[in-house]
């Protein structure tokens, strides 16, 4: 899918690309990772929650995903905004979208 818009990240009229900027474990549920997705300024993020039921259930976590526009979260916090938008840019300049992480 081609970028239209690279400063918001968009894949399309109806997507917004958002690149991984953090994985974390939860600590209220046991087997459950945190994947962060951000966009490229940081103002917004999507969050995928994963459960690893057994370690033969493949499931790549790619470098970008594209999400609806809607299933997006506004960054409030500033410090969290730049952090958010300074790993956003490290992973889009050294990894494709579909590069596995």
């Amino acid at each position: 899918m081609a970028q239209t818009d690279t400063d918001a990240g968009t894949g399309s009229d109806d997507t917004v690309r958002v690149w991984l900027v953090e994985r974390t474990y939860s600590d209220d549920e046991q087997n459950l990772i945190i994947l962060t997705y951000a966009t490229l300024d940081g103002e917004r993020y999507f969050r995928k929650e994963r459960a690893l039921t057994s370690f033969t259930d493949v499931r790549d976590t790619t470098a970008a995903v594209d999400v609806d526009d809607g299933n997006l979260g506004t960054v409030d916090d500033p410090d969290l905004r730049e952090q958010y938008a300074a790993e956003a840019e490290r992973m889009a300049e050294v990894h494709d979208p579909d590069d596995v992480i």
